[in-house]
């Protein structure tokens, strides 16, 4: 009761007080005093700056805004964010975070996530029942699969598969087992396969990699008849790419660059080391090439030299650290605001890997050689190679074929064709023959 008289007076007094100040309460709480008073904070919508207050783990900083709740079983928790560098936080000397959280015991509980115990703040309260060893008839846990799936890949590294086919199967039969279903039983993986709702090619993949897995384990099943579709690349205009390239940040320039004169595909390139580079002879080896292809050496132009000569040394590798997920994510971001920007959506559809297509049409649109573009790519055979051929021919159906031809003995005269873009063809009656199109 006291306390109740207590509250209902100080609002008596706080409501007599707002009458006589006025409009001139609101202008006076809002300025801060001459002379801070110490171990006071002052807080102006949400924004602390207190000596008293929590400090960034990360810079430091004691600039930081309030930034919600964290609701847990012993009480809310203040969530803190630094205006400096970003990082979100709570005091690590909270109570509620200091104490062990309780969590019912039982083969199933209801609870709600992200709510405390409160009556007002628990709603649609749903009962969380335990995952069974065996679903849809499985033979085997879960647990029991993913071991099965640890041998797999160790299986595939001492067969030394590439990296990328580990990764990829791996995490295609990793999907299936979070998806409850059971690897061994492959009536139970057709239905998986059948429900996905995915291309055929990746169907295929799929099934390639579970029947390398029942191989392993000494079983078998009828693969379902996915076939491996190839569908037209797209390839966009020199100027499109041009546009691409001197739109992004530094780093990324140098990477796309160096895609569009070398068609590496973009994991070789992430791997490229400075060793690598000779920017006095100008060129760019690759021994670590991707899917089992062949070491090349690149000739690059003095555009590129400059564009690598700038970026900093901050490690063996050129474009940092190697990851094609967080390269891919700076491209994709840095091209949606450029498709923007520009207001081209064709840039839209241009992936890392479109630099690759684009490269090999050209070089095949030029020289007409598909031995040579095969050379170039790294490919094992040339079936790879044959997709640039349709590609060129459905681009430029309507170049003309007509050659300018010479036939020169001099050596300087040879020189000279050279220099102006004529390529040797062949010798003949102590002639060597060069050919240019018109």
């Amino acid at each position: 009761m006291t306390e109740g008289k207590a509250a209902s007076s100080n609002k008596s007094i706080l409501g007599k007080s707002e009458s006589k100040m006025g409009s001139r309460s609101v202008t006076s709480l809002a300025q801060s005093p001459k002379q801070p008073v110490e171990n006071t904070t002052y807080i102006s919508s949400h924004h602390i700056r207190s000596k008293q207050s929590p400090a960034c783990p990360e810079c430091t900083s004691r600039k930081i805004w309030k930034d919600g709740l964290r609701y847990t079983p012993n009480g809310d928790v203040q969530r803190y964010l630094c205006r400096g560098c970003g990082y979100r936080f709570s005091p690590k000397d909270n109570n509620a975070l200091s104490k062990p959280f309780y969590m019912p015991s039982g083969k199933g509980s209801t609870c709600q996530v992200g709510a405390t115990h409160s009556p007002r703040r628990v709603k649609n309260l749903v009962t969380v029942e335990p995952l069974k060893d065996g679903l849809a008839g499985a033979t085997k846990t879960r647990q029991e699969a993913k071991g099965k799936l640890a041998e797999f890949t160790w299986y595939m590294q001492k067969q030394n598969y590439s990296k990328e086919t580990i990764r990829g199967y791996s995490n295609a039969l990793r999907n299936l087992v979070n998806m409850s279903v059971d690897l061994f039983n492959p009536d139970n993986v057709k239905e998986a396969l059948a429900k996905m709702q995915v291309g055929d090619s990746r169907k295929h993949f799929i099934a390639a990699a579970y029947t390398l897995f029942l191989n392993i384990n000494g079983l078998a099943w009828d693969p379902p008849n996915y076939r491996k579709s190839r569908k037209l690349p797209f390839i966009p205009t020199e100027r499109e790419l041009d546009d691409l390239i001197m739109g992004c940040g530094k780093k990324t320039a140098g990477f796309l660059q160096t895609l569009k004169e070398t068609a590496m595909r973009k994991g070789e390139a992430s791997k490229l080391k400075w060793a690598d580079v000779d920017l006095e002879r100008k060129t760019i080896t690759l021994n670590d090439a991707e899917k089992n292809g062949n070491p090349r050496i690149f000739e690059i132009s003095n555009k590129l030299v400059s564009m690598l000569a700038s970026l900093p040394r901050k490690n063996e590798y050129i474009f940092g650290t190697p990851s094609k997920v967080t390269r891919g994510v700076v491209f994709y971001k840095e091209r949606k605001t450029l498709a923007h920007r520009l207001g081209n959506p064709r840039l839209l559809r241009i992936a890392l890997h479109t630099f690759r297509h684009w490269k090999a049409t050209m070089l095949y649109h030029e020289t007409k050689n598909p031995i040579l573009v095969k050379e170039f790519l790294g490919h094992q055979n040339l079936d790879a190679t044959l997709l640039y051929i349709q590609l060129d021919k459905s681009l430029f159906r309507n170049d003309s074929d007509d050659f300018e031809v010479k036939a020169v003995k001099d050596p300087e005269e040879i020189k000279g064709l050279i220099e102006v873009g004529f390529e040797y063809v062949c010798e003949k009656d102590g002639l060597l023959f060069f050919r240019k199109r018109r």
